[in-house]
């Protein structure tokens, strides 16, 4: 029997097994799971809604200019070839810029709503993925809450939600990477699952295509990818009895190659030649880095709001072990106790060496204030909080177990899960004056870009060459006049070719 029958065999059985150990005892625990996950599905829906929606209000800003300007004289291909010639040797950055801004702002207005919905989907399909390799299953409505809880955090959590959210170069480089490895790692999962070879060459074939992509597309994401992979390949060896056969590590090892391939396609481009000569490199050293290093980390460990990815993972693991039903596997077949410890283990120095490489990049490009730019944090930011909630997982099947072995009164689960909840609830409404703030500034902002863009225009019908443009600035990011140097103010003259004209000044 191949492994697609077994599978299908298995989901078939699931049924029949839940009906048999569904005990009258459980009703109050699932009722319960389940108010706590609509009341935080509705919660967190409505704070990523409002996200979504602010992308009607996204105007142009700093490297939007550049963007949408070479992205409609030179087309999708020419400003792919520019970025590869002349400024940093980002193919896939530049191809994903060429399409999104090839319709002048429409793009940069429907992208966040993209991110949110394709995140989350995913998020939902890689928990239960993950469960089914355990042998277990949770309700569709628990995975969804907690899939919204965990891109809540993300999108809103940080000290820069407008540039990982609305501001379209940075989701490209630092938040479009994680969802575009995430669909094909879920494909390769796929493809695995059905048992035919032909699907799961597709996936590989796919998966080294993706690999180069985002070695031409974000350098920090890369590295934190190919860390992640990387170890993930040595975990899954036959001989290590984590997984039975060569596809995980096939599959792991293409995708390193493919990254680091377009890496080095990247790094020995002109663009990239040519960005490296414009910013010689940084002094440093090794104390310089870790202060870097420690300044990020006391910036997140101040955000207590991330706990509340535990909390969501505590409440799918009450779920796992309340509701669902657990087809052990044999003993002979289960990977060794040591390295299931290993395993749970390894997501703490993984983040930390994690967190220290991106430190170091931005130490590398940006000098001593490189640590503050936050929005480069989401390449770690993604696995952190995604590893956060699954300890949380295992920190709830293993209460839910003694509850359950314990024979706890009735009550007991109940308060558990109403407690657990209120706490991610709690987590999602601390975040409701930053959703607020990051409203109010993109409404307003959009408001006076367009009176002062419609005045603008009016004077270029005119015939006017020189016309006046006043900074509008949001989320920490540039805008003309930046410095006093007009040569060297390259976003002022973005926004003059945007406009079409040959200068612009200040009102």
């Amino acid at each position: 029997m191949n492994s697609s029958t077994t599978v299908a065999a298995d989901d078939s059985a699931a049924p029949a097994q839940d009906a048999a150990t569904d005990r009258p005892e459980r009703s109050g625990a699932r009722r319960a799971l389940l108010w706590t996950a609509g009341t935080i599905t509705a919660a967190t829906g409505i704070l990523l809604a409002v996200g979504s929606f602010l992308g009607l209000y996204v105007r142009p800003t700093s490297d939007d200019w550049c963007a949408a300007w070479k992205s409609r004289d030179m087309g999708v291909f020419g400003i792919t070839s520019d970025f590869y010639n002349t400024q940093n040797g980002r193919v896939t950055n530049a191809f994903l810029s060429g399409i999104i801004y090839s319709d002048g702002l429409a793009g940069i207005k429907i992208l966040p709503v993209i991110l949110v919905v394709t995140m989350g989907i995913g998020l939902v399909l890689l928990g239960r993925e993950v469960l089914r390799a355990f042998g277990t299953r949770a309700p569709l409505l628990l995975l969804v809450a907690v899939a919204m809880v965990l891109e809540t955090l993300l999108f809103f959590a940080g000290t820069r939600s407008y540039q990982v959210l609305l501001w379209t170069p940075a989701t490209i480089s630092h938040t479009m990477p994680f969802i575009i490895a995430l669909w094909a790692l879920l494909f390769g999962i796929w493809a695995f699952r059905t048992g035919r070879r032909a699907l799961r060459n597709t996936a590989l074939v796919l998966t080294a295509v993706v690999g180069f992509a985002i070695g031409t597309l974000s350098e920090p994401f890369t590295v934190v990818s190919c860390v992640l992979v990387g170890t993930a390949a040595l975990v899954c060896l036959p001989r290590l009895k984590v997984a039975k056969s060569w596809y995980p590590f096939t599959w792991s090892a293409v995708y390193c190659a493919a990254a680091v391939i377009g890496l080095i396609f990247l790094y020995t481009s002109p663009g990239a030649r040519w960005r490296r000569a414009q910013t010689p490199p940084t002094k440093m050293s090794v104390g310089d880095v870790f202060k870097d290093y420690f300044h990020i980390w006391d910036t997140i460990l101040h955000q207590w709001i991330y706990l509340g990815a535990v909390a969501a993972g505590l409440l799918l693991g009450l779920a796992v072990a309340l509701l669902a039903p657990r087809r052990e596997q044999p003993a002979a077949s289960r990977p060794p106790t040591a390295m299931l410890r290993v395993i749970f283990v390894l997501p703490v120095p993984l983040m930390a060496l994690c967190t220290l490489l991106v430190a170091y990049a931005l130490r590398s490009g940006y000098g001593p204030t490189g640590w503050t730019y936050a929005r480069t944090w989401m390449n770690f930011m993604i696995p952190l909080v995604i590893a956060l909630c699954g300890y949380g997982v295992l920190l709830g099947h293993w209460a839910g177990r003694r509850i359950a072995e314990r024979r706890a009164p009735r009550m007991v689960p109940i308060v558990a899960t109403v407690l657990v909840g209120a706490f991610a609830l709690s987590a999602t409404a601390a975040l409701v004056p930053s959703v607020q703030k990051l409203a109010v500034s993109t409404v307003y902002r959009s408001i006076a870009w367009d009176k002062q863009n419609a005045k603008i225009r009016s004077e270029i019908a005119k015939g006017e060459t020189d016309v006046a443009y006043k900074p509008m600035y949001i989320g920490s990011l540039a805008e003309p006049f930046f410095t006093k140097n007009y040569q060297r103010d390259w976003v002022a003259q973005c926004t003059s070719k945007f406009y079409g004209v040959d200068r612009i000044h200040k009102p």
